[in-house]
């Protein structure tokens, strides 16, 4: 139970940091951890762990992170600021992928020690980079238009949580058949890619009900840009 504890921790932890840098910057805050999300989740992802009994990765929580920061845009400064945001999170994302590459074709010092490290890290394989650059643009403007859809049909403060569960549920949905399609379908078979598939949406559902009461926070938070 060490690690299902540990990610409950570190879901309240992350989650508390998302309202901590809106309350102090406000909208730039928020944008600033788009960018910051998506590299971190990028990093932590190479990490396998074992939750609730599934062989999963890290970085869900800290993925997880970005839709609630759409959503909080999408609520508080509309439609317009929470694609902004998406477009600067596939920005970061893609310059974080082409920066690294380059780094990696130096030629390291007969001293060095980290370039194996790098190589595991940021080495992606083609396949895995494309999956995670499209399903990022496409299920991150999907959770963006949805948002606003349900907003329109369920308008009222007390109905945030059907929005905001509602729109990132599909759009990770989205998000993760899209990732598992492209980066592993003809790697394994399809019933290992199915079961892959299924625990990787499970743990981001989970993820996106947890965020519920840190949506209502920063709804009623009056950040310093307001």
């Amino acid at each position: 139970m060490f690690n299902e504890i540990l990610g409950l921790f570190s879901a309240i932890v992350t989650f508390s940091l998302v309202l901590l840098i809106y309350r102090l910057f406000g909208r730039s805050g928020l944008f600033v951890w788009i960018g910051f999300s998506t590299v971190v989740a990028n990093l932590q992802v190479v990490k396998t762990v074992e939750l609730l009994g599934l062989t999963a990765t890290l970085g869900n929580v800290m993925y997880g992170t970005s839709f609630l920061v759409t959503d909080i845009l999408s609520e508080k400064y509309g439609k317009k600021e929470a694609q902004k945001a998406v477009w600067l999170g596939f920005f970061t994302l893609i310059s974080l992928t082409i920066v690294m590459q380059i780094a990696l074709l130096f030629k390291p010092h007969a001293t060095d020690f980290a370039q194996e490290s790098l190589e595991t890290i940021f080495g992606l394989l083609p396949r895995i980079a494309l999956g995670s650059l499209l399903a990022f643009i496409v299920s991150q403007s999907l959770d963006v238009h949805l948002f606003h859809f349900l907003k329109q049909k369920f308008p009222h403060d007390s109905q945030l949580w059907i929005r905001n569960n509602g729109s990132t549920m599909v759009s990770q949905f989205v998000d993760t058949l899209i990732f598992t399609s492209v980066a592993f379908i003809g790697v394994f078979p399809m019933n290992e890619w199915f079961q892959i598939f299924i625990t990787t949406y499970v743990l981001k559902w989970i993820v996106a009900a947890l965020d519920t009461p840190f949506i209502y926070i920063a709804k009623k938070l009056k950040p310093k840009d307001m």
